[in-house]
């Protein structure tokens, strides 16, 4: 492939194999506490719920990653993949505890989705109006983009 093909998606290809990693991490959490399951003992059913939990919305995060980076820009939407593995794993660690300690990562995930898929479908509208009616709104969103990103780390 081309350097420049590959200057456009690094830092998502970056971000995704780490998610494959935390993907791994979580895997051996779930067989560690299967070996030491006993009756009686949740920690192996909060283990895998939690895991679940995290498998089931897997897919939806790479799609509105990727197309955010692709259509829009690949900095924020990698920067917001980043923030989102984080509050992932604060989410798998703190539904081994209590229950309610995984809310605010739950919580805050939910904001890192919605910047996602706003983001995404800005691009891909910018994307249909260029290509429609040769329209091009880039350079207006990715500024935007950037500025918001930053406004992702305030609680």
């Amino acid at each position: 492939m081309e350097i420049a093909i590959l200057d456009n998606v690094i830092f998502l290809g970056t971000v995704t194999v780490l998610s494959a990693l935390q993907n791994v991490f979580f895997a051996y959490t779930v067989q560690n506490e299967s070996v030491h399951k006993r009756a009686g003992h949740t920690a192996f059913d909060r283990v895998n719920v939690a895991n679940h939990n995290c498998v089931d919305v897997y897919p939806t995060f790479l799609a509105l990653m990727w197309t955010a980076g692709l259509f829009c820009s690949q900095a924020p939407a990698a920067f917001a993949g980043l923030l989102y593995l984080v509050v992932r794993h604060k989410y798998f660690v703190g539904y081994l505890g209590e229950t309610s300690q995984s809310l605010p990562g739950f919580f805050f995930g939910k904001r890192l989705m919605a910047f996602l898929f706003i983001t995404s479908t800005a691009g891909i509208i910018n994307y249909a109006t260029n290509y429609f009616f040769e329209i091009n709104f880039l350079y207006y969103i990715q500024t935007a983009t950037k500025a918001s990103a930053a406004l992702l780390l305030i609680p």
